[in-house]
């Protein structure tokens, strides 16, 4: 063998494990002993396209020891801000070990030192012997070891393809000079995943121009006097910081361990040993991909939404494939590698014989190209169709509006069509662009971001993702055609009809596909009849009340933030009497320094990774039920935030075409059902304070005919948990129409109704909905300003009264462990795969969710009926009023005057009736010419 054929792979196990682990973690694979082997099959996987596509002559796999390494020594916080291992991962790390056992690949491990340093040398004593190496790892440190004939080998992941750096790619990425000052780099700006500090403050772009100016780290401390202002305080106050942590960055190259070729000599894998292997792994698909035999075992199963053949399939391939004992591996399956029929279609003749053709069909995919991500600012490009899987067709549109439209007039029958199902992803921003076209795209619609949405919740929804998980196919990135993000990406108009056909028909095609394999799941899941009763009927809703959009008053605006400046002013002198100077209050360090080198608040003051004192808003918040100062800095914070978040923010996402803000409403993001809006975040305006509540002041009537009407449901959650829980008390007092507040603080401290005050009723509020969150006696005494032990008697005495509430929310909990999921009204499902975690903290928040969730996304469920009923309603009565927003638990609509009566009285059982929980639910129904007036 000649030294230019030979070729050493270096694996970095933990990195390709940990990878792998995240992602499966929203599907993971659960085999018949319920064993989660997705970090495996993901880390065999890429052992498999490796040795098939990169025909390695030599390969080893290292791994981590637990033995304290010399970094740790070092630096005792070194990986310290590290979460603890997943039970996953752990359990995955021996397995990996036999899968290269199995296929005969050495695992070398060496204590005191790290897989990093275990690859570094041996790659640098492998290229001294004439070996061309790589080092497989998705880790970015890896760059410093790149030289002649060594190369960082970072795998394909997620749509990305396989980046092979070598000197030159490696000095490009880093805008360096040399190699060597990647460690230069990590030392300056540090590395989160390992808890290197580096220099705060000192981000990537700095640390590029202090290389650029003085070489290197001691280059940069040593001139450190040619600096200015803070720049030269920060690197003069942590130059030894900055000098360990590029000792603790440099990649140990002369770690003790030897170089032998023929050890690392890769001759194929172990028939019998991988059998058996995967047998107990059950990789089925593997097993006929490598030796064209079937495993008999029991069939995997899914803790979410997959089958584990669905979850093979990016890895499928005939069942017969055999290479020499070496794995055959299908291409990438993409637009070049899979044989498909995209078409153009322009002339006339074409137009009518596809309209043809799409009227014949039950169900056909559609989708836009537009010239901007908001529908409202959107301009059409072009639309594609799709009625057969591989089969697809792009209609471009002209550029002048009058000819869009008399094309799109010929469309609109096919469209607007009632009998004939039309399928998209995300398919409500279609229908959105298309109504400013004047043409309704009409159910029955599907949607595969939903359908996905329902089976998996807590994962994403993107068309890319979906695809090479259910399809194993990676869709063309929108980036090869304008650019990536930002103020030089180009525009879908520009891009030429050649390359914009393919992009465009694949979409369409894609989603037909997906549709055909997502309805399948949902159909085995049960989850049907939330789908098409709620999910795709809300559709049309949403997009409707995104169109209308709804009027802000951009002068009351511009006169609150000149409001607030003042008070921020006033805040500002304020603060600085009670500190005795004047400091930067924006700044942690600075205000640390303050709060606890001068005025002493504390005894022993939490810290930061980087040494600084924490000054987050938790510490704040518990230091400003004492003192002044620190509730001073929250309130200042609060008004910048508020102008800054929406005072000032608002006016900019005013459409002037309408003069209206047309926020979007988000259907497949909060894992709780819950719906959440951006553009503006119509859900985080705060309505706590006064000054928060004023912003509502600014959203208005759309003109002087109409009026603000909100519709808000009373209580809701609560009615929820006493509808669950059963509980006696609690359902007398909302059959009696009590209020709810004064009856839990009658209970809890043991007095009439009529004596209980203000303070009490505040502290029953605070219970009642804390507790049914999970809230511990530290969150209960921290958001009452109480002692912890009085907060833990609160909720002591809140269970004895409430017996049912803390027998729903023990039971839940039992239930979540043996399902590992927990349902709403409705049967939307939230997956609790930590539920029986060993880790504490995991599994408390996952027990917090098995009993909240059920509650949220009941009140997610009520709502979203409910907006359908009334949408309906309003439409068949042809009324000149819209619904235009929803907020949490509230409905605002633009009410005609004439029509204020009538929404008032039909509005409230319309919602109350959305759903039967057994119990009254109210709906409070209020108007004014502005949100503020209405709520």
């Amino acid at each position: 063998m000649s030294s230019s054929d030979k070729k050493l792979f270096l694996l970095d196990a933990m990195a390709l494990i940990y990878r792998a682990h995240f992602a499966f973690i929203k599907n993971p694979r659960i085999n018949s002993s319920g064993m989660n082997t997705g970090a495996v099959f993901g880390f065999t996987n890429t052992l498999l396209e490796i040795l098939s596509k990169e025909k390695p002559t030599h390969i080893a796999v290292a791994f981590d020891t637990k033995a304290p390494t010399f970094r740790h020594k070092e630096m005792e916080s070194y990986k310290a801000n590290r979460q603890e291992q997943p039970e996953d991962i752990e359990i995955a790390i021996p397995w990996v070990k036999k899968v290269c056992e199995a296929f005969d690949i050495p695992c070398l491990e060496k204590d005191g030192w790290e897989a990093d340093d275990v690859i570094g040398t041996l790659a640098w004593k492998a290229a001294d012997a004439g070996f061309t190496v790589y080092m497989m790892t998705p880790d970015k440190d890896y760059g410093q070891l790149v030289r002649e004939k060594v190369f960082l080998y970072k795998p394909a992941f997620m749509g990305n393809g396989v980046d092979v750096m070598g000197v030159p790619e490696v000095l490009q990425k880093w805008d360096i000079a040399r190699v060597d000052q990647v460690v230069d780099m990590l030392g300056l700006m540090g590395d989160k995943v390992d808890n290197i500090p580096g220099i705060p403050g000192v981000g990537e772009k700095t640390a590029v121009k202090y290389l650029k100016d003085y070489d290197t780290v001691e280059g940069l401390i040593a001139h450190a006097h040619e600096l200015k202002g803070k720049a030269k305080e920060r690197v003069i106050e942590h130059a030894e910081l900055a000098l360990l942590s590029k000792k603790m960055a440099r990649i140990d190259t002369e770690t003790p361990v030897d170089f032998d070729a023929e050890a690392l000599h890769y001759n194929g894998p172990n028939r019998e040993k991988v059998m058996e292997v995967f047998e107990a792994l059950e990789f089925r698909t593997m097993a006929k991909r490598l030796f064209g035999e079937d495993i008999q075992a029991a069939p995997a199963s899914t803790g979410v939404a997959l089958s584990g053949e669905q979850l093979d399939m990016f890895a499928t391939a005939a069942a017969s494939a055999v290479v020499e004992d070496i794995p055959a591996v299908l291409p990438e399956k993409n637009i070049h590698t899979v044989r498909h029929d995209y078409r153009s279609v322009v002339s006339p003749e074409e137009v009518e014989n596809l309209l043809h053709f799409l009227t014949l069909q039950k169900a056909f995919a559609f989708d836009t190209e537009t010239t901007d991500v908001d529908p409202i600012q959107a301009e059409l490009v072009g639309m594609s169709f799709a009625y057969r899987p591989l089969e697809a067709y792009y209609v471009p549109m002209p550029k002048e509006r009058g000819a869009v439209e008399a094309l799109l007039a010929k469309f609109k029958p096919l469209l607007e069509n009632t009998d004939i199902q039309k399928i998209g992803q995300n398919i409500k921003y279609d229908m959105v662009v298309m109504r400013k076209y004047g043409i309704e795209l009409r159910t029955p619609i599907y949607d595969t971001m939903l359908a996905h949405y329902l089976l998996d919740p807590e994962t994403r929804h993107n068309m890319d993702y979906l695809a090479q998980t259910y399809l194993g196919y990676t869709p063309v990135s929108i980036t090869e055609l304008i650019g990536k993000k930002g103020k030089n990406q180009g525009n879908m108009r520009d891009v030429s009809l050649e390359e914009i056909t393919p992009y465009a028909a694949e979409d369409a095609d894609i989603t037909l596909q997906l549709k055909q394999v997502l309805h399948r799941q949902i159909e085995k899941e049960g989850l049907q009849e939330l789908l098409e009763t709620v999910e795709l009927p809300l559709v049309e809703v949403l997009a409707d009340m995104e169109f209308e959009g709804i009027r802000v008053d951009a002068e009351n605006l511009a006169e609150l933030s000149k409001q607030l400046d003042e008070e921020i002013k006033a805040l500002e002198k304020q603060i600085y009497s009670l500190a005795g100077e004047a400091f930067n209050i924006a700044s942690p360090k600075q205000l640390g320094e303050i709060l606890f080198d001068k005025l002493k608040l504390v005894d022993k003051p939490k810290k930061t990774k980087t040494g600084q004192y924490a000054t987050g808003e938790e510490i704040l918040s518990g230091l400003a039920i004492e003192h002044e100062l620190p509730a001073r800095i929250l309130d200042i914070r609060e008004l910048q935030k508020l102008k800054s978040t929406y005072v000032d923010a608002l006016p900019k996402l005013i459409f002037e075409g309408d003069g209206r803000v047309h926020t979007s409403f988000n259907q497949a993001v909060a894992a709780t059902g819950r719906l959440s809006s951006t553009n503006p975040n119509l859900q985080n305006i705060p309505i706590r304070t006064d000054r928060g509540r004023l912003i509502r002041k600014a959203f208005v009537a759309r003109d002087e005919h109409h009026v603000l009407l909100a519709a808000d449901y009373s209580q809701i959650e609560l009615r929820l948990m006493a509808a669950f829980s059963k509980d006696e008390a609690m359902v007398q007092a909302f059959i009696e129409g009590k209020d709810i507040h004064a009856a839990t603080a009658a209970k809890i401290f043991k007095v009439g109704i009529d004596e209980v005050d203000s303070s009490m009723r505040r502290t029953a509020k605070t219970a009642n909905f804390g507790i049914i969150y999970g809230i511990s006696a530290f969150g209960l005494a921290q958001r009452l300003g109480i002692p912890r032990r009085e907060a833990a008697e609160i909720i002591d005495a809140y269970f004895r009264e409430f017996p049912g509430v803390k027998a729903y929310m023990d039971n839940a909990i039992e239930k979540a462990r043996t399902d590992e999921y927990v349902e709403t009204i409705l049967g939307r499902r939230r997956y609790l795969r930590d539920i029986n975690s060993r880790n504490m903290t995991t599994r408390g928040f996952a027990e917090r969710n098995a009993i909240n969730a059920p509650l949220q996304g009941s009140a997610a469920d009520l709502i979203k009926v409910a907006m359908i009923r009334v949408h309906a309603w309003m439409k068949q009565q042809k009324l000149k009023s819209k619904m235009i927003l929803q907020v949490h638990d509230e409905l605002i609509f633009d009410a005609h005057k004439d029509e204020v009566a009538l929404l008032m009285k039909e509005i409230p059982p319309l919602m109350s009736g959305a759903l039967d929980i057994g119990l009254p639910i109210v709906v409070e129904v209020g108007k004014g010419h502005n949100w503020l007036e209405a709520h």
